[in-house]
């Protein structure tokens, strides 16, 4: 084999394991997304006085863990 076509091969494998890297690196922000909601419907239901002050910790908490995320993404498509 030409040194044209291992270059080739090379490069479809690490687009696959880049998506599969990526595939689990949605993992853990989707189980800390879900984790931060169902803290605020528990913290509501206990204290529903409380609301206002969980949904702005929610919110920032959830954009933190979305940005793990979207890193994945980016580095996804780099490596891609």
């Amino acid at each position: 084999m030409s040194a044209v076509v291992l270059a080739q091969q090379a490069e479809s494998i690490n687009s696959g394991l880049a998506a599969i890297g990526y595939g689990l690196g949605a993992i853990g922000p989707g189980i800390g997304v879900g984790l931060i909601w169902a803290a605020v419907i528990n913290g509501t239901a206990r204290q529903p006085e409380a609301q206002s002050k969980l949904m702005g910790i929610a919110w920032t908490t959830f954009v933190l863990t979305e940005v793990l995320a979207l890193i994945g993404l980016v580095v996804f498509f780099i490596a891609g």
